[in-house]
């Protein structure tokens, strides 16, 4: 079964092979997707990378706080994406 992380604090050079390449030491990838602003397409700094249980645990372990082009890695378990907040909010 797949498990699905939360990698924060990423560069924003950073790349979906780099990323891929760094969470592959420890097992295999299903998938990254580095999240980016819907209106600039800019990145926003963070993702989410799948992978079996085993090898999500392991990276984890290793990679969260990790050194990545200067920056200390954020990685756990994602959260469910809770209900969208459907009120829309206007400035007074």
């Amino acid at each position: 079964m797949a498990k699905k992380l939360y990698v924060g604090n990423l560069p924003y050079t950073a790349t979906e092979d780099e990323i891929r390449r760094l969470f592959g030491e420890f097992g295999p990838v299903e998938s990254v997707q580095l999240i980016t602003d819907r209106d600039t397409g800019r990145p926003r700094g963070f993702g989410f990378v799948e992978m079996n249980d085993d090898a999500a645990s392991e990276a984890i372990s290793a990679l969260d706080g990790y050194n990545f082009d200067g920056r200390n890695l954020r990685v756990n378990e994602a959260r469910p994406r809770g209900e969208r907040d459907t009120v829309r909010r206007t400035s007074w």
